[in-house]
């Protein structure tokens, strides 16, 4: 019992340092942080700029509001949230300065039953990045966060069949840049 009451005082007394802006303790909250939330950055994102503008603006974010955060719950969850509602709002200043028609979705299908095996890590992000912004967040809300489609459309202020859809061109797209991707493996 004495040890979960020492560490829930050192992350009050760490926290208590971010607030009080001690360069030293936002320092370690960004180094210890930066891979972790650098990973949610680039599923939101189309290439690695856009993912660490994503992350500055969440880590400022973070910054500013550490006082909110409630020592004794989890950290990386209460920032992991942060920098997933920045992508998001990343997302509308994106949409809002151009549209785009919406594609007609064909159902693809691999004849590899494990073709994500033979692909790196790098290489599913990079077919993920290459979604337009729309289908890009649907995808990761509704299959990397696990939210609902009436949750996705009510944060990205779209009707529930748009983010169905959505979806559902993402993974068709999804399916033709990896089929691409093991195209040029095979060459």
């Amino acid at each position: 019992m004495s040890i979960s009451i020492s560490l829930e005082n050192q992350e009050k007394g760490f926290i208590d340092a971010c607030v009080a802006k001690e360069r030293w303790a936002q320092k370690q909250l960004y180094e210890d942080n930066y891979t972790l939330l650098m990973g949610v950055c680039l599923r939101y994102s189309s290439n690695q700029d856009d993912a660490l503008d994503i992350l500055h603006e969440g880590f400022i974010k973070i910054l500013n509001n550490i006082h909110k955060y409630q020592p004794g719950t989890s950290l990386v969850a209460w920032m992991r949230r942060i920098m997933v509602n920045t992508a998001i709002d990343y997302y509308r200043m994106q949409t809002r300065r151009r549209t785009e028609d919406l594609e007609t979705a064909y159902n693809v299908q691999t004849n590899e039953p494990d073709a994500l095996s033979k692909l790196t890590v790098q290489e599913i992000i990079k077919c993920i990045q290459r979604l337009s912004p729309a289908y890009r967040s649907v995808f990761n809300l509704y299959v990397v966060e696990g939210f609902s489609h009436k949750e996705i459309a009510d944060i990205l202020e779209i009707t529930e069949s748009t983010s169905r859809s959505n979806l559902v061109k993402a993974r068709s797209k999804l399916k033709d840049f990896i089929a691409a991707t093991l195209g040029q493996h095979a060459k």
